[in-house]
């Protein structure tokens, strides 16, 4: 029956081309639009977590309120003890203590004067020791523009587009005005030992960043530090166990009223990132919906004509003895072949783009000029398991429930006008 049908579709091919190619399209833009959201979710969580929040993030319960503001004057102490903990408690854990901080950078002239200044945003992290994971997280390698990556202290990378708009040059000083963590003024000079940029907006417009120990002496802040994000072992976002690991964490110091008692939260109550989390979620299933629904009308629209092309066909094989459900039934096994070729060349396609945009990837740099959200500007597709079939469930349900509908009709047929409608 399977070789009957399938030599019917390839004889026939105008009852068949159409529907096939609308599954083709549906399939195709379903697989290709779900690599896509995939692809934006893990670079979104991935920046978000090397550069700001961590796979999970310690703070003091003041910080953690106010977070927002970066308040060095309510960061952690004791940071080695606490490092110490942490990696004691959860051995699969990496751990690294970072410092976000504002100020002004000064590059002087020659004679000391200030030549130009600019408000900075900086990041503070360990660059120097050997073990460090920072520079590999920090994708410093990658995004560096002009020059070196810091080798000693008292070496710095700027954005490259501020050291354009400073005009300072590599090896020039500079010096950063600040605030301690006790309030009173910091500065420190710095020496620029390269440019960078990452394709955020918001860093390669004022973004600095220095080693750890470099701020730490700046700030007065020995043996601080504003956060301590935490990352799993294999660099992938767990939030169940996230979860769970923060509520344990903060039932143990949930009765103290120490507001420099350490919390934790995870990368999904981090600002902005819940909700974009939770939307991505059910992208998936409205990504499917959206197709599944016009796929379904248009080819019911199709099943309705190829119905009326094929009358008289239907009646004949009413007329000779064959059962109503038989026909009604081949009908439905020609559409789900139809369905399930449509399918496995749409998601061939659809792979084939996304494998595409996996390795290059969209810039979006121009719809982004204005915004200060920190999010990647060149997007890629991920291809995962789910990629190989996700397009198979509105391409078979679309064709299967078209013809459901359309083919609906032949239960209508009345035997005594068979003969009638042969003879015209």
């Amino acid at each position: 029956m399977i070789s009957f049908l399938f030599k019917g579709i390839l004889r026939d091919r105008t009852r068949s081309l159409f529907p096939f190619l609308i599954v083709l399209a549906g399939v195709f833009l379903t697989v290709a639009m779900y690599g896509y959201v995939k692809g934006m979710e893990t670079n979104v969580i991935r920046f978000s977590a090397n550069l700001r929040s961590g796979h999970v993030k310690v703070m003091t319960k003041a910080y953690a309120k106010e977070a927002e503001q970066l308040p060095n004057d309510l960061a952690l102490t004791g940071v080695a003890a606490l490092l110490a903990d942490l990696q004691k408690a959860y051995p699969g854990f990496a751990w690294m203590p970072r410092i976000q901080f504002g100020g002004l950078l000064d590059i002087p002239d020659d004679q000391g004067e200030t030549k130009a200044q600019a408000p900075v945003a900086g990041l503070a992290a360990d660059l120097l020791t050997p073990s460090s994971q920072e520079p590999r997280l920090l994708d410093l390698q990658k995004v560096l523009v002009r020059g070196h990556l810091p080798l000693k202290a008292g070496e710095i990378l700027i954005s490259d587009e501020l050291a354009q708009k400073l005009k300072v040059k590599l090896g020039e000083k500079a010096t950063l005005i600040s605030s301690t963590m006790h309030g009173s003024m910091a500065m420190k000079n710095f020496t620029v030992a390269g440019t960078i940029r990452f394709g955020i907006r918001a860093m390669d417009r004022t973004g600095i960043i220095a080693d750890l120990a470099d701020i730490q002496d700046a700030l007065d802040m020995r043996d601080a530090a504003g956060e301590v994000l935490g990352f799993f072992g294999d660099a992938i976002y767990h939030k169940d166990e996230a979860d769970k690991m923060t509520l344990a964490y903060n039932a143990r110091n949930s009765e103290s009223s120490d507001e420099f008692q350490p919390v934790m939260q995870t990368l999904a109550e981090q600002p902005g990132m819940n909700f974009m989390i939770g939307w991505l979620k059910y992208a998936y299933s409205l990504i499917i919906l959206i197709f599944l629904v016009p796929m379904s009308l248009v080819l019911w629209n199709a099943g309705l004509i190829g119905s009326l092309r094929r009358h008289g066909e239907y009646g004949l094989r009413l007329a000779i003895g064959e059962d109503k459900g038989h026909v009604y039934r081949s009908m439905m096994a020609e559409s789900l072949l139809i369905g399930i070729l449509g399918s496995i060349a749409g998601t061939a396609l659809g792979l084939a783009l996304s494998y595409y945009l996996q390795v290059k990837g969209i810039d979006i740099s121009s719809m982004m000029k204005n915004i200060t959200m920190m999010m990647p500007t060149v997007l890629h597709s991920q291809i995962t398991p789910v990629s190989f079939f996700i397009g198979f469930i509105p391409g078979l349900l679309a064709s299967v429930s078209g013809t459901a509908i359309a083919g609906l009709r032949i239960y209508k047929r009345q035997t005594s006008q068979l003969f009638k409608e042969l003879e015209t």
